[in-house]
């Protein structure tokens, strides 16, 4: 593993849910710790589940991990460190301020970054030299600060002042006003940050194109601010040997290596590694001790089979692909309204775009006008479908002219009074997360209105966080209802389109994985927060619901139906499981086929809970 070669003192391994950087910073500290040193593992992760891979209770405290020599681990939760935050801010103004306006500020701590920053602010006294940490070679963070977090905190100012003198819809720097601690302490853990001779990091992907597009992005933006000390390691790779005449494994293993073969060069660059797929969970201290095993036996010329990846404990099982509902299903459901607003939605390489194509032309077959509309960078759904589907039209919105138009007029009207320091404060919150989403709604809610008399397929539609942070501004909702209110004429907002359930159907993407579901649970709770009830889930990609005969693949399969059952009677109203496919769902035939896939078994979810 070149990641590990000459350890600085400090690893942070960053990526999308559900790509192992977890289990690759257990494995690695496990490593660091058999060799004699003293290592502290430290997790910031949501959905973090150290403990759980440990086998022992961890939480908010330094705690020895027995079984391991050396090894402590920290588990920072970031949702009790963000909602302590919150609780410092509004509570001296709650009672005081008028409510709606303790609410707006509430909603503007809800977000992404107040949580990210929260933990920031937890984790920085590891980062410096203090009595804390100073007894361990190496400490490692299990996820890493995004880069825009990193320059919030490098910005000069009165962040308090800036936003009590009402100079920005700020979407971000409101967490900053609750921070506390001196500016000097975040200079001294950016600036551990940016030193290569102490700070490595990780970038964790798979082997799939979406998800390295993705990882580029995180490497430029940490590149940027001149964190260039990146090391690529590859998760989850098929390795050859577990093909053996599969043909899902042969077609899994064709479409990664032309992955590999055509990753971006600024991260062709970058020292790589390849971890390969395990058939076993990572949970547990043998279950670590084996992850690099194979890739180590494999430089000295050895091969593992596809025999010898399957943990003893958990011996080879029998395969019948999982019976559930269908993606056709949920199509008829929708189909039956003969109009309305499809909205879907999930975390990144997750195939939302794809889901979202499929329904389109799964509705256009059946004699029914659809328009899908995508911000999806790489379009190449757009150019696949051009005018061939009848019934269907398609239209791409370019995110980064949609935000730069936004920001430069947000720039021209807001920004034009302010100083040199609150224009750069400025600037800074409209390079959220957030801005973009706000910039491409504001393009997409043109084409809502169409939702009335065809359907409307959106593919990467909003947050609930970002909806209401819309609302809050006066110009989506509240100041049309403040306008129209009092009138008698009968008015519906995009926002109270969004929220009727008779109009607007969302499906939350996900796959058959811990992290994976625990985001997009998340990502429900922050709608509901916004009044819009998730219609149904998708679980996408599923080797529960493929055919193969591929033993480690079949491993993965059986670990799979606890995610789905999870989905199935605790999460989702009604739900599908979409199985991995063995041809690239591109074109008109191969998402179709998305659709028409598994096992055409109606059930009703309140029946599923322990059969699956």
């Amino acid at each position: 593993m070149h990641f590990l070669a000459n350890p600085p003192r400090f690893f942070f391994f960053t990526g999308k849910g559900g790509v192992g950087k977890t289990s690759i910073a257990c494995a690695t500290a496990v490593q660091f710790a058999n060799a004699g040193k003293r290592v502290l593992l430290v997790s910031t992760d949501p959905a973090s589940n150290v403990g759980q891979v440990f086998g022992i209770s961890i939480g908010n405290r330094i705690t020895a991990v027995d079984a391991v020599p050396q090894l402590s681990a920290l588990e920072i939760d970031p949702e009790a460190a963000a909602q302590g935050y919150r609780d410092r801010i509004v509570g001296p103004v709650r009672g005081v301020l008028p409510d709606d306006v303790v609410n707006g500020i509430e909603e503007q701590l809800s977000g992404a970054c107040t949580t990210e920053i929260a933990a920031f602010d937890e984790f920085t006294a590891l980062l410096i030299d203090s009595a804390l940490t100073a007894e361990y070679d190496h400490i490692l963070f299990d996820t890493a600060p995004t880069g825009h977090t990193i320059r919030l905190l490098q910005l000069p100012g009165a962040w308090s002042g800036f936003l009590e003198a009402g100079k920005g819809d700020a979407s971000c720097l409101g967490p900053l006003s609750g921070l506390e601690k001196q500016r000097e302490q975040y200079k001294a853990a950016v600036d551990a940050l940016a030193d290569a001779k102490r700070t490595r990091l990780v970038l964790v992907a798979r082997a799939q194109s979406s998800t390295l597009r993705e990882v580029l992005r995180t490497h430029e933006e940490l590149a940027g601010i001149g964190l260039r000390q990146q090391h690529l390691v590859i998760n989850g790779v098929l390795p050859e040997s577990a093909v053996n005449g599969d043909a899902l494994a042969g077609a899994v293993f064709s479409r990664e290596r032309a992955a590999i073969a055509d990753i971006p060069g600024a991260l062709r660059a970058l020292p790589r590694d390849q971890i390969s797929l395990k058939a076993f969970n990572l949970v547990g201290l043998d279950a670590l001790q084996h992850l690099f095993t194979d890739e180590q036996r494999a430089t000295g010329g050895t091969q593992f089979s596809a025999s010898e990846m399957v943990a003893p404990s958990e011996p080879p099982h029998t395969h019948e692909p999982l019976s559930a509902p269908t993606l056709a299903q949920l199509v008829n459901e929708i189909a039956a309204d003969g109009k309305g607003l499809v909205m879907v939605m999930g975390k990144g390489g997750v195939g939302k775009t794809t889901l979202a194509a499929a329904v389109a032309v799964e509705l256009a077959h059946r004699g029914l006008p659809v328009h899908l509309t995508t911000s999806d960078p790489a379009a190449h759904l757009t150019e696949t479908l051009g005018e061939t589907v009848e019934n269907l039209s398609v239209s791409r919105i370019d995110p980064h002219a949609e935000t730069e138009r936004y920001r430069q007029r947000v720039l021209d009207t807001k920004g034009a009074k302010l100083d040199a320091q609150g224009r750069a404060l400025l600037e800074e919150d409209l390079r959220s997360p957030c801005t973009e989403e706000i910039a491409v709604f504001h393009a997409f809610s043109r084409i809502i209105r169409e939702a009335g008399r065809k359907f409307v397929v959106m593919d990467t539609a909003p947050t609930g966080h970002t909806l209401l942070l819309l609302d809050a501004t006066g110009a989506y909702h509240r100041e049309t209802a403040r306008q129209m209110g009092d009138s008698g004429v009968h008015f519906t907002t995009p926002m109270m389109q969004l929220q009727d359930a008779t109009q607007t159907k969302v499906l939350l993407v996900t796959l058959a994985e811990t992290t994976p579901v625990l985001e997009a649970a998340s990502l429900q709770d922050d709608l509901r927060r916004a009044g819009i009830e998730p219609w149904a889930w998708i679980v996408n990609n599923s080797l529960a619901a493929a055919h193969t005969q591929s033993p480690l693949l079949l491993q993965r399969a059986a670990s799979e139906r606890k995610e789905i059952a999870a989905v199935a009677s605790h999460h989702a109203q009604r739900y599908a499981v979409v199985p991995l496919m063995s041809v690239e769902p591109v074109g008109e035939a191969n998402l179709r086929a998305l659709s028409q896939s598994g096992q055409q078994v109606v059930r009703q979810v309140s029946t599923i809970g322990g059969d699956l």
